[in-house]
């Protein structure tokens, strides 16, 4: 416990720093630039391919790997006009991903090398759109990380207290509706806090942004039993080992995956109906 704890503590250090700590972009090209090195590596592991020996697939693993963070780091320098299709292509594939989670095991013909595909677009889209909330404000970014906290925090809690029913069994069996209701309500007030004090919303306006951060929380949970299910096809408990307590990049980031491209699609999308917020 003690190891989770501070592997957390330096993770947050290192991630505020980057986010406040300078108005230079470059601590946060960075810092996803190594996300998505490490996330492209261990998704690559987690694929069906034919490989001769298990080295020869963790090289391939390293060339995925640095691949995606190349092509991460040409499009937040360079690529900016393209953002919002990649959040659109992931946030297609992780609705038919609901699909893939529902019918698990019966149905895992998604289990191919086809996920290649599939996990460049959830990393490059994960990484823009994190990158655009960034730009668009620090804060903002911040609170998408609250609200993905929070939703996980309250579903463990609420959860492991009144849990009677099972949201996906044969994927994640500790998660319960019961839990997801309870980080629903956690991220509800989280996002009622952050209107009242720091916002000025009309009514049309503060249904519209509720409606987008239950729809965050939300995408955030199918981020991680997606990310469950894949690993239990796979047969691994972890997609990593890199932090001590806590597994892999994909274990810490899975929420992230799924929730940031709906959130920063959103803002982009207010932004052109002239609401701001």
């Amino acid at each position: 416990m003690l190891e989770r704890i501070i592997t957390a503590l330096v993770l947050l250090v290192v991630v505020l720093v980057c986010m406040f700590a300078s108005t230079s972009a470059y601590p946060m090209i960075g810092l996803m630039t190594l996300a998505a090195l490490g996330a492209g590596y261990e998704w690559l592991k987690l694929v069906p391919l034919q490989a001769d020996t298990q080295n020869h697939k963790m090289v391939a693993a390293w060339y995925y790997g640095s691949a995606l963070a190349l092509v991460s780091l040409l499009c937040m320098l360079y690529l900016a006009d393209v953002w919002i299709l990649f959040w659109l292509a992931s946030i297609l594939i992780w609705a038919v991903s609901i699909v893939w989670v529902r019918r698990y095991p019966n149905y895992d013909a998604w289990f191919n090398s086809s996920l290649l595909i599939v996990g460049a677009v959830f990393v490059l889209a994960a990484v823009t759109a994190i990158f655009f909330l960034w730009q668009f404000s620090p804060w903002w970014l911040m609170y998408v990380f609250l609200l993905v906290w929070g939703a996980d925090s309250g579903a463990y809690f609420v959860g492991r207290k009144f849990g009677m029913r099972k949201l996906a069994p044969n994927v994640s069996p500790n998660k319960s509706v019961e839990g997801l209701l309870g980080g629903l309500a956690t991220s509800a007030l989280i996002m009622i806090a952050v209107s009242a004090v720091y916002l000025e919303l009309s009514t049309t306006a503060f249904i519209i942004f509720l409606l987008l951060s239950m729809v965050t929380v939300a995408a955030s949970v199918q981020g991680d039993l997606v990310e469950s299910m894949i690993k239990r096809r796979a047969g691994v408990k972890d997609s990593g080992r890199i932090f001590p307590g806590h597994g892999g990049v994909l274990d810490r980031i899975d929420s992230l995956l799924s929730a940031t491209p709906i959130f920063a699609a959103g803002l982009y999308l207010l932004k052109l109906m002239g609401i701001d917020v």
